[in-house]
């Protein structure tokens, strides 16, 4: 099972979309994806329409231990997508987790007993520094932060995240080794020079940084995004074909590279996903076999 961690220690830089479209993407590829919520703003957990509502989500998850798949985990619409709720809603975790002994790496204990039921687990996170997205981090594999081509967000990476990864640097005391972060410029403008030397600076500084690596892919931004999301859709359903006169990629052929790249593993998986409903729909139900 592969954990990944979306953190920003900046909001709005498109984390829930990754989230959203990564994970939906993925699981039309055949993959058994979960999605955690742990943004005290539950867009994660609104962003697709449910087929089942579980009883209990994030707060019974980590408050209270439970690991019992039918008390935590919802079904989306999505063949093969699961989804653990944001349920925190007075933000009482945060303390909670702040005072426990085990509170950083409470939820790096719980994931093991999902292993044998999930192939890719993605983890929304609060778009501020807290101990929910320090234990998010040293429970993945790997960190994904989306940063957008500004130059207030491209500062606040170094003062933020980048500070965030050092800081928990320590916990190889403990044989916990920080993931690997790998940085996806997000929502890049068509045409924008700012935005492209912006871009090409960020590949610069970290070219020989140990650790922190710039994905090649890139995300424009186009309208399907909004677009999905409003209908509550993965990203590469809504945009399959190549609108006329447009030079950036499809949504589809977007979220197969980028999936390729975080995941080569699955390479050949993604390169069948077609984006088109009738074909989805045959894909999703042969590859998936019995739900957990």
């Amino acid at each position: 099972m592969k954990v990944v961690s979306i953190i920003s220690t900046k909001g709005g830089v498109g984390k829930t979309t990754t989230a959203a479209n990564l994970g939906g993407f993925a699981a039309d590829a055949g993959l058994r994806v979960l999605l955690l919520d742990l943004d005290v703003q539950p867009t994660l957990s609104s962003y697709f329409t449910l087929a089942l509502r579980a009883p209990a989500g994030i707060y019974e998850m980590l408050a209270f231990a439970e690991r019992r798949i039918e008390q935590l985990v919802s079904r989306t619409a999505v063949a093969g997508l699961d989804l653990v709720l944001s349920n925190d809603d007075r933000g009482e975790l945060n303390t909670l987790l702040l005072h426990a002994p085990d509170g950083r790496l409470r939820l790096r204990h719980l994931l093991p007993a999902l292993a044998p039921l999930y192939d890719l687990v993605l983890i929304d996170t609060q778009g501020a520094r807290s101990v929910m997205l320090e234990m998010a981090v040293l429970a993945s594999d790997l960190a994904l932060s989306p940063v957008t081509p500004e130059i207030l967000a491209a500062r606040e990476l170094r003062r933020g995240t980048l500070q965030l990864i050092e800081d928990i640097a320590p916990y190889r005391h403990l044989g916990i080794e920080p993931p690997p972060l790998y940085l996806l410029i997000n929502r890049l403008p068509p045409v924008s020079s700012n935005a492209r030397l912006i871009q090409q600076t960020l590949r610069q500084v970290f070219q020989d940084h140990a650790g922190v690596r710039v994905l090649d892919t890139d995300v424009p931004a186009i309208e399907a995004y909004p677009r999905a999301a409003t209908r509550g859709l993965p990203v590469h359903r809504v945009e399959f074909r190549q609108p006329a006169g447009r030079v950036a990629p499809t949504a589809l052929q977007t979220m197969r590279t980028l999936a390729s790249e975080l995941f080569p593993q699955w390479q050949e998986r993604f390169a069948l996903v077609t984006g088109r409903p009738d074909a989805q729909a045959t894909a999703g139900s042969a590859s998936h076999g019995e739900r957990p």
